[in-house]
């Protein structure tokens, strides 16, 4: 009941936490001159990518891989899966392959060094350094040619930040919110690896599985909220827009930044299976978005299913 209990709070810190962050750290950044352009592709999103970031380097600091590493697969999973296929079941989603075709390719490349690393077995601080550069340069891609070509996919980065709620009403009051999202972020983490440690203990299973299942889905929670609200708002392109960049930071960034504070071993199951889910996934996106295909309701409901499968595989294998 208490293990329960602490996932159940630190999943909330982690989503209230988040929100401040972005919230209070979007309108310092406007306050400063940013334009909505940069503060969309860069604070948006590594904010809603946040709650996975505390989480995996607080697994990776105190001795647990499989919840680190299990977090950024089972995230990108869902939020391909599950959080789109709900979006999808929501609303038909329009592909248009020249918007999204550079992140989707980012998306399909960061399937392939994920099972690279797991096939290598670990995750050292080099490779955590080459992660982090290739966000950074995929960023500054990202910036400087929608910069100059105010492409559709500027339009949805630029949206992304103005559409979120105001913050507080001064400088230093959104300086202060950003901080204690920070603080809820971090002891939200802390609480919620606890408590995925011990479930894992009280079940008898190893901690990846609830890395990839309670923890990924749990720390998605902000992905899948804006994904429901673009979704029901009709507004396609912010949904995939958003699912391609919070999978990006997940795969570059948080992995990138957990290595490097704290080298991992990838568990043998990831590189077994889940890596191979995960790939299929993003392969399977990027079939639907370059081919610009509408993505019906059908499918979104196939896709829920088949992460509803998937989660089923692994309890399964878990009691086995």
């Amino acid at each position: 009941m208490l293990t329960a209990a602490a996932i159940v709070a630190g999943l909330a810190l982690l989503y209230l936490g988040g929100e401040m962050l972005v919230r209070g750290s979007v309108a310092v950044a406007a306050s400063l001159g940013l334009s909505p352009l940069l503060i969309g592709i860069t604070l948006v999103g590594f904010g809603t990518s946040a709650p996975e970031l505390v989480t995996s380097i607080d697994a990776a600091l105190r001795g647990s891989p499989g919840i680190a590493i299990g977090n950024v697969v089972g995230s990108n999973i869902a939020n391909i899966l599950l959080i789109l296929g709900i979006a999808m079941a929501i609303a038909p989603i329009v592909c248009t392959p020249r918007v999204f075709a550079r992140d989707v390719a980012a998306v399909a490349v960061s399937g392939f060094v994920i099972v690279g690393l797991a096939a290598a077995g670990s995750v050292g601080r080099i490779a955590g350094v080459v992660l982090l550069a290739a966000l950074a340069a995929y960023l500054a891609l990202v910036y400087f040619q929608e910069r100059l070509d105010g492409t559709v996919s500027a339009a949805v980065h630029e949206q992304s930040a103005a559409e979120l709620p105001p913050a507080a009403p001064s400088f230093w009051l959104n300086f202060l919110l950003a901080a204690v999202g920070v603080a809820a972020l971090v002891f939200g983490a802390h609480v919620l690896v606890d408590g995925s440690i011990e479930l894992a203990r009280f079940l008898g299973i190893p901690d990846t599985i609830v890395g990839l299942t309670v923890v990924a889905v749990g720390t998605s929670l902000p992905e899948l909220a804006a994904a429901i609200s673009a979704a029901l708002r009709r507004q396609g392109d912010l949904v995939l827009g958003n699912i391609l960049g919070s999978s990006i930071f997940n795969a570059f960034g948080i992995l990138g930044a957990t290595a490097l504070i704290s080298p991992l071993d990838v568990p043998p199951e990831i590189f077994g299976f889940d890596a191979w889910v995960l790939l299929a996934t993003t392969l399977l996106l990027a079939v639907f978005a370059l081919t610009g295909r509408c993505l019906a309701r059908s499918e979104g409901v196939i896709m829920v299913l088949i992460y509803a499968a998937y989660v089923g595989y692994l309890a399964a294998g878990a009691v086995a």
